[in-house]
């Protein structure tokens, strides 16, 4: 609910501040004076577009305030919470913006600053505006829809329906990607059959590329360095140093007695290097064995290598990765031969899905269809005060195309005579019919709504006496349930309000300006006579004002 509005220098305001009430709030006064002026502000300050030159003449800055409650529950608080400008305790709203003579805009939400859009997304929660202009909401055939699922209370049924479209979606993405996976390996199924094929018969190891590098490498080394290491085997041998160093022990020691010991050291260092020569004969034997190898195993060890790392440059991996790129080219071939019976399943599924999301959306259907029977008859009970029996308003519920609201298509249209065809209601109704029908259909749609401000800018123009009564008595019905503020020049209309301003114009140092003042009950008495009879207000017109508000 709005419940206050402060206007600083906008066009001809100099100060203003309006506290608001619950019900119905009526605006009246001469043409001209400045009610348009006060829902521009709003506007403004609620981030719709508007005219710029708001500023008024030699201000520096215009400002506008508006400050609303906001019960438990109340859509704008998910706003809030979004946006992180609190609104979770509920509790006040205020609104700051701010317009420079340069045009510079800045905004202020709960003393935090806010951008523009988020302002509209705060102006969608908390206020309508409706006149017979109006292009937004009742008038937008895109909204109807939504507008019927409102009045019909489907809000269950339409989560089920998007839960399902959404399941829907989902099985329809998996289909086409396992076809579209499917069809690609199948592309390139001879190619993987033939390297599958072909890594199967290599069958490449772990680390074998480094182990058989390494065995090759000592056997080319070994087959470069055998035939010394023979030669040496033959030096120290027994036709070699061996046999010399026998001989030389055998002819010392047959003398050594008769040496008188002049040649024990001797002996003993031969033995000694005899011992050592035999450890360095054997330690050449045991290299000499462990470098001799079949030549055919050199070459074996090389093809295998060769035919190792070919693969691997083939395939563009590296050769230890030669297994692993097996099993994923195996893995793809398991789905090639596995994919039917996947795709198979996939389409269950996604008939499932289906399935599900007809049956949702034909409940869903049902329900709209229901509602909007009722809705047809609530407003024929409306239309007939309003002076409109012979109109026929229709909510057309047809086929359209599915998605996440369902399957349906939802029009509203009128017939304003019996014999005319029915057509949009922007189309056939005329500008005072226009108003009548969205003001009987604000009463049909907005049942059990609270927290919510309507505004209707002059959508009384046009009718009168009876009419315009029944127009007072629907809004005042209609502000049971919320806030309706009416800007008005209908005397029948401004006698149903529970709270009544008159603006008007007043010239201070050469500049005009306009106020707002609160009408108690005998200002108001003499403002609905003005109304009723002009500039000069007689006794007769007083009674017939003072009738209309006891009426």
């Amino acid at each position: 609910m709005l419940v206050s509005l402060d206007i600083r220098d906008i066009l001809i305001i100099d100060r203003l501040e309006i506290e608001f009430q619950p019900g119905l709030n009526v605006l009246t006064g001469e043409t001209g004076a400045g009610k348009s002026i006060l829902l521009d502000a709003l506007g403004f300050v609620l981030g719709w577009r508007g005219r710029a030159d708001l500023v008024r003449s030699g201000a520096k800055q215009g400002e506008v305030t508006a400050v609303f409650e906001l019960p438990e529950g109340h859509p704008a608080r998910e706003v809030l919470r979004e946006g992180a400008y609190g609104g979770e305790d509920g509790g006040e709203l205020i609104l700051r913006r701010v317009n420079s003579a340069e045009g510079r805009k800045s905004a202020w939400i709960n003393d935090r600053r806010a951008s523009g859009e988020v302002l509209r997304a705060l102006s969608d929660a908390l206020v309508e505006l409706h006149g017979q202009h109006d292009d937004r909401g009742l008038l937008n055939p895109r909204g109807h829809r939504d507008l019927l699922d409102a009045y019909a209370g489907v809000e269950a049924e339409l989560a089920k329906v998007r839960a399902a479209w959404r399941a829907r979606a989902a099985a329809q993405d998996a289909l086409r990607a396992a076809e579209a996976t499917l069809e690609a390996a199948r592309a390139e199924e001879d190619f993987l059959r033939h390297a599958v094929g072909e890594l199967d018969a290599l069958a490449p190891e772990p680390g074998e590329d480094a182990a058989l590098d390494t065995k090759r490498r000592l056997m080319q080394a070994s087959e470069r360095i055998r035939d010394d290491i023979a030669k040496a085997q033959d030096a120290l041998g027994y036709d070699g140093a061996e046999g010399m160093l026998g001989n030389a022990a055998r002819w010392l020691e047959g003398v050594m007695d008769q040496a008188e010991g002049r040649l024990d050291a001797a002996v003993a260092a031969l033995g000694r290097a005899m011992t050592e020569l035999g450890e360095a004969e054997q330690g050449v034997a045991r290299a000499l064995e462990a470098m001799s190898f079949d030549p055919s195993e050199l070459e074996a060890a090389e093809e295998r290598l060769f035919a190792i790392r070919a693969c691997a440059r083939k395939h563009g991996v590296q050769p230890d990765d030669l297994g692993a790129f097996a099993d994923d080219l195996r893995a793809r071939l398991a789905a090639i031969d596995g994919g039917a019976d996947n795709i198979a399943g996939l389409r269950d599924a996604l008939a499932a899905a289906e399935a599900a999301y007809d049956a949702a959306a034909g409940r869903l259907s049902a329900r709209r269809a229901k509602a909007a029977v009722s809705l047809d008859a609530a407003m024929a009970e409306e239309l007939a005060p309003l002076k409109m029996e012979r109109a026929v308003f229709s909510t057309e519920v047809s086929e359209g195309e599915a998605g996440p609201s369902g399957r349906d298509a939802v029009a509203f249209t009128v017939a304003t005579n019996p014999g005319t065809p029915a057509g949009p209601l922007n189309k056939i109704a005329s500008g005072g019919e226009l108003s009548r029908f969205l003001l009987a259909l604000k009463v049909c749609l907005t049942q059990g709504t609270s927290g919510l401000t309507m505004i209707f800018d002059e959508i009384d123009r046009g009718v009168g006496g009876a009419t315009a009564d029944a127009v007072g008595r629907r809004l005042a019905a209609l502000a049971g349930g919320c806030q309706v503020l009416v800007v008005t020049h209908s005397p029948q209309v401004a006698a149903r309000g529970a709270h009544h301003w008159q603006v008007a114009k007043r010239v201070e140092g050469g500049q005009t300006l306009s106020t707002v003042t609160p009408l108690a009950e005998a200002a108001r008495v003499d403002e609905i006579a003005r109304m009723l009879a002009g500039d000069v207000i007689t006794a007769e017109a007083r009674a017939a004002a003072q009738a209309l508000l006891s009426g």
